[in-house]
Formats: structure tokens, C-alpha cells, sequence
């Protein structure tokens, strides 16, 4: 577990990015951009893949394709990935200690939410399998919802989050988890605490903003964000 220099501040809220966070769909994305690369002799690298980690896809698709020159356009690499997500995505797993942590914090009336810049028919098939879990959340935001103008690292899609809460939750007790540099970017301009998970493969360079980094879920301590403690 790894500390930054910041103060830790007592939460009442928690919110969740989803992928590679909630769901092992990080690698299959890999799986899918790797297959289009193979095409055209090309390596679908780390540094590629940090950069667009919680984008929305088209924008995502448009950094991939000019960043190792395929000669496709965004629309037709987004299409083709598309087709092998279709068959891959429903094999999605959940990430070690997701479930237990937001059990625990639905145990204890802790509100919990989701934001994602997935949209809603990718959503729909990464969670096929989960739909329970999932029903523990008050709300879900897509990355296709009409109120987040900006993809993440603009902070929309936590800024809308938080308000959803019944009642609203200010930003300043809202804690994140996620596991993309663009994630954290977008909770620290929405003005809340973000814990970190980033993948074993991610530069330690990206990780430095965080509030908190951690290797899994399994090690956060809600005690430290004035949260209730594990029984």
C-alpha cells in the first residue's frame, strides 16, 4: 500500500470506474486491439493503451489508430474491434475484492455508484453475467449519458455521479476508485479522493497523483476514509 503526501479526509460516498477496475475488460480490450494490430505487423504497446484508458471509445479508437499508424480509419478500427468485444466481453470476470468491498459498504449504507465511459450497449455485455452485483449500485453513468459532455480526464462523469445521489453528494465526500491515469485525473478535477488500482503493467510514473495506491481492492482499509471497518 502506498501513501501520497495528502491528508486523508472522511467520505460518505463512494464511486466505482468500472473497467479494469469492477471487471477484468482492461485485457480484453487488449485482446481485441491486439488482433486488428496483428493485421498490419503492429504492437498495441502499454504506453498506447494508458493514453486512452477511460476515453470514450470513437476518441479512444482515433489515439490508437494515429498513434501506430494503421491504415484504417478510427470508425472502421472501432467497428472491427467491436465485432471481437461482441464475442469476448460476456467472458468478463470481476476484479479480486471488488465484491466483497461493495457488499461491505451496501452493508453498512454506504452509497455507491457508478461511472463509466463505457456506453450503454458495451455495458450491457461486459455485465451479462453480473447483473446482481451490479443491482447493488445506486446508479449506473454511461459514458453515452447526454449529461457528461466530456469524457474522462474531464471530470463529467463523476461531477454527474455525484449528483444523482438521492440526495446529491458534494464532491468533497466522494471517494473514487479506479485504475486509469485519465480516471484519476477526472476525480482530482471533480474535487474528490481517489484510491488507485492501477494494472501491474502501468508505468509507476502514471500513479503518482492518486490519494491512495494499492495493489487490489482486497487492501483498502475504509477505516482510513472514515468508513465503516470490515466485521
Amino acid at each position: 500500500m502506498s501513501l501520497s503526501s495528502n491528508t486523508y479526509k472522511p467520505v460518505s460516498h463512494v464511486l466505482f470506474d468500472m473497467d479494469g477496475l469492477l471487471l477484468d475488460t482492461e485485457r480484453l480490450y487488449t485482446v481485441s486491439f491486439q488482433e486488428v494490430c496483428d493485421r498490419f505487423g503492429k504492437l498495441y504497446t502499454w504506453d498506447v493503451k494508458s493514453s486512452v484508458m477511460g476515453k470514450k471509445a470513437l476518441d479512444a479508437a482515433q489515439i490508437i489508430r494515429d498513434s501506430l499508424e494503421l491504415p484504417m480509419t478510427a470508425e472502421e478500427l472501432l467497428a472491427e474491434t467491436r465485432q471481437i468485444q461482441e464475442r469476448i466481453f460476456p467472458s468478463a470476470e470481476l476484479m479480486p475484492g471488488v465484491e466483497k468491498l461493495v457488499r461491505h459498504l451496501v452493508k453498512h449504507n454506504v452509497p455507491v455508484a457508478v461511472a463509466t465511459s463505457s456506453a450503454g450497449a458495451t455495458y450491457a455485455m461486459k455485465t451479462s453475467r453480473h447483473g446482481a452485483f451490479f443491482d447493488l449500485f445506486h446508479h449506473i453513468v454511461l459514458g453515452d449519458d447526454p449529461e457528461v459532455k466530456n469524457s474522462k480526464p474531464h471530470p463529467d462523469s463523476f461531477l454527474v455521479c455525484a449528483r444523482r445521489f438521492d440526495p446529491p453528494a458534494s464532491p468533497e465526500t466522494c471517494l473514487v476508485f479506479e485504475d486509469a491515469p485519465n480516471g484519476v485525473k477526472a476525480a482530482l478535477a471533480a474535487g474528490m479522493q481517489v484510491v488507485m488500482i492501477p494494472d501491474d503493467n502501468l508505468d509507476r510514473g502514471l500513479t503518482g497523483d492518486a490519494t491512495l495506491l494499492l495493489r487490489s481492492a482486497g487492501e483498502f482499509q475504509p477505516r482510513v476514509f472514515g468508513l465503516p471497518d470490515y466485521d
